[in-house]
């Protein structure tokens, strides 16, 4: 059996990356447009990260880099994943708030990017909403946010991982 190079390490890797982020983004699609979860403005910028992370890992699959160019796609994935776990986490955070301390309910995110500037309509998502704090669906205790977040830091340790390999690696191209 032949050793496998780091291009090609790296291409089933980000690979595997995608797969997930493609299973995924395909749930958050089933529970929207077949259990009707209509999602928040922060689910809304959580799938996004999710998205982002994604075209990454296809770019990474497509390009099949050595070693230097592989690091540099991990560290887009962890950086990403990190920018999803943080949103992730505001949004665990207003779903925990006491019923008398959760903010009231905004306008919808379309709304927002038609009438505000674009870093104000951020602003806006980021400092949430009553929809925001509603947990509509959980499995094993934990809703939507805070599987996500889950997947976030899951995704972003395996890629500051694999980023770790390939520095150990460097030498190899081929």
């Amino acid at each position: 059996m032949s050793r496998l190079t780091i291009p090609q390490l790296n291409r089933r890797c980000f690979g595997i990356g995608a797969v997930i982020i493609a299973g995924l983004l395909g749930f958050s699609a089933y529970q929207q447009f077949v259990l009707g979860l209509d999602p928040c403005p922060l689910c809304v910028f959580q799938r996004l990260a999710f998205a982002v992370i994604g075209l990454v890992c296809l770019v990474a699959v497509a390009h099949a880099p050595r070693a230097p160019f592989g690091m540099v796609y991990g560290l887009l994935v962890a950086v990403s994943a990190g920018v999803g776990a943080g949103i992730a986490g505001r949004h665990v955070w207003l779903q925990h708030l006491p019923a008398d301390q959760v903010p009231a309910c905004g306008p919808g995110l379309d709304y927002m990017l038609e009438v505000f500037p674009l870093t104000e309509a951020i602003r806006m998502v980021l400092g949430g909403s009553g929809e925001c704090a509603e947990v509509q669906w959980q499995f094993l205790g934990l809703g939507i946010p805070a599987w996500a977040l889950v997947w976030f830091v899951l995704l972003g340790l395996g890629a500051l991982g694999w980023t770790w390999f390939l520095w150990r690696n460097r030498t190899g191209g081929a």
